[in-house]
């Protein structure tokens, strides 16, 4: 009987790998870019014809091979990355499984040209799986690889392969993240003789962001670094207020190679919550660093995936990571403002936040004039004393009943009186929700409300949190609503008004967690109990706001995305009378 398990020839068994490794002509650039930075080298030239189907050659001056290793890197399972088993844990380099150079030469002509610099230099010859007799040549410190009709004589492969324009633009996409990966290495690109990319080497991200992508989009990014332990997350994510102003672009480091991961994208933007509105997805560009045991890299054959140890701590570091970031004045619209020092003293999360009874907002920093002053908009419930933090409150000017302005050091504020009131109170209802009733004040006269059907459900599902708010509601037969005590959160608070239009928005809603309805019941009462553009301030008032403010997580955002704070810088207001 024939036996019908066979072991593959070596030619079949090198297409296969090559099918692992090598997907389109982008795939070819990404491992030769990788081999090259691997090889230490300061800049990269990358020269295409037809998309990568007739010519991709990578030329680099890193240190190069000798002639031995020239021949030997063309071998299956050859590689200078590794020597055991235990080296896999902790791997440092781009490149790792011996694969990529003769999975690439089994598929397409190959030519590979490298000197060390001490007057050796070697081109070996590959076709197709075939490798010739090494030869002597002359050139420069560094390594050229050149690869030729790839899939040539795999036409099952060749036919899925793209338009010449949609394999440049792979390609592009595949450099981009590279040039963003390493902006101290210079990498310059042609596609069909015709010179299209020149990234010099620079200093920081947010400068080859700029010369990627335009001075324009780097303006619009925010600088992120955190570190807890041995894991850093750093990098740039979008400012809230121009997110969806260009195409989304999400870019992802892990110790240094670029990777995917839905996990860490999703901690990201969770921490853009209540600074966005609904379905818009922010940019970012995060490396994380953390130790080599921690992370597995050799779970993808293409390297484009990895495996953390402790994911939900990490998630949660990188959230909090850019949720800082968001925090700070440098976030809001405004001009020359990337080096502000920040608007909010203390950098907390909302879990830091604890509620406080009682609690008068004029601190030690704020009340040298608050003696027999009307009472502040935080009367009955303060957000947190964070420590006994005091707050220097400037003095405050109120501009068209609407916005507040004052003067900092790099320029003058204007905050928006209700969209900062309603981070206030956003803040402190999603404090109470998580961690108990807010005090409350009782009626003289219980209001009366008579709602919709949909409404009252809407009042059934969330009763628990009404009362956790402040409100003690209690049903009076049917769909009619008796109401003895709110809580009170300025002097011009209209309760029924704010009960009526907040069960009317919630009508219908279905969030899926016991969180996510917390934060539209905060947002949404938040938005109806804040104070209004039109309502006039007293100075008290005015600098209870901002003390408040200046003690929120996010003072530069408010719930539904749009700005609290905008800065106009002094070298603009200069500009703009000549001064400059």
């Amino acid at each position: 009987m024939t036996s019908r398990v066979q072991v593959l020839p070596s030619d079949v068994a090198d297409q296969i790998a090559a099918g692992e490794v090598v997907e389109r002509p982008a795939s070819v650039v990404k491992e030769l870019v990788e081999n090259a930075l691997d090889a230490g080298a300061r800049h990269v030239d990358v020269q295409v014809r037809d998309g990568g189907r007739a010519l991709i050659r990578v030329s680099d001056d890193g240190h190069g091979m000798p002639r031995s290793d020239a021949v030997l890197a063309l071998a299956r399972h050859a590689t200078s990355k590794i020597r055991a088993a235990q080296d896999l844990v902790g791997i440092g380099t781009f490149g790792f499984r011996g694969e990529a150079l003769p999975a690439i030469a089994s598929v397409s002509e190959l030519a590979l040209e490298t000197a060390t610099g001490d007057g050796e230099a070697t081109l070996v010859h590959a076709s197709h799986g075939h490798v010739r007799r090494p030869e002597d040549c002359a050139r420069r410190r560094g390594t050229t690889v050149s690869v030729e009709g790839l899939f040539a004589q795999v036409p099952a492969r060749r036919k899925f392969l793209r338009a010449a324009r949609t394999e440049w633009r792979a390609i592009v996409d595949t450099l981009t993240a590279t040039a963003l990966l390493r902006p101290d290495v210079g990498i310059t690109a042609a596609h069909d003789d015709k010179p299209v990319l020149t990234w010099p080497p620079v200093k920081s991200l947010r400068e080859r962001v700029a010369a990627v992508w335009g001075a324009d989009i780097a303006e619009s990014f925010l600088a992120v670094d955190d570190i807890d332990g041995p894991v850093r997350v750093h990098g740039l994510i979008e400012k809230p207020n121009d997110v969806g102003t260009a195409a989304r672009r999400f870019w992802l480091a892990v110790n240094g190679r670029a990777v995917r991961d839905n996990g860490i994208v999703r901690a990201a933007e969770s921490a853009y919550r209540t600074t966005l509105p609904a379905g818009v997805r922010p940019s970012m560009l995060l490396m994380i660093d953390l130790p080599g045991s921690d992370v597995d890299v050799n779970v993808h054959p293409a390297k484009a995936e990895v495996r953390f140890r402790d994911r939900w701590p990490l998630e949660r570091l990188v959230e909090r990571a850019v949720r800082r970031s968001l925090g700070n004045v440098e976030s809001v619209p405004g001009i020359r403002v990337w080096n502000a020092t920040p608007f909010v003293p203390p950098r907390v999360d909302i879990e830091a936040l604890r509620p406080v009874s009682d609690g008068a907002l004029f601190d030690a920093a704020a009340d040298d004039d608050s003696a027999g002053a009307p009472a502040p908009l935080s009367s009955v419930v303060a957000i947190a004393d964070l420590q006994d933090v005091a707050v220097d409150v400037p003095p405050l000017i109120q501009v068209r009943r609407t916005w507040m302005l004052a003067e900092r050091d790099d320029g003058v504020l204007l905050i928006d009186q209700h969209s900062a009131h309603e981070r206030v109170l956003y803040e402190r209802f999603m404090a109470s929700l998580e961690r108990g009733a807010a005090p409350s004040q009782r009626m003289l006269f219980p209001l009366t409300l008579h709602l919709s059907p949909s409404e009252a459900d809407a009042f059934d599902a969330n009763r628990e949190s009404f009362t956790r708010l402040g409100f003690e509601i209690e049903g009076f037969g049917g769909e009619t609503l008796i109401v003895n005590a709110v809580p009170m959160p300025h002097p011009r608070f209209d309760a029924a008004r704010c009960i009526r239009e907040s069960l009317a928005t919630l009508a219908g809603d279905r969030a899926p967690s016991t969180h996510g309805r917390h934060e539209k019941l905060a947002a949404t009462i938040a938005c109806k109990a804040a104070i209004k553009a039109g309502d006039a301030l007293s100075q008290p008032e005015m600098r209870a706001l901002y003390a408040d403010l200046a003690r929120t997580s996010l003072a530069p955002h408010d719930v539904h995305g749009r700005a609290t704070i905008v800065l106009l810088g002094w070298d603009e207001l200069e500009k703009r009378f000549g001064r400059q």
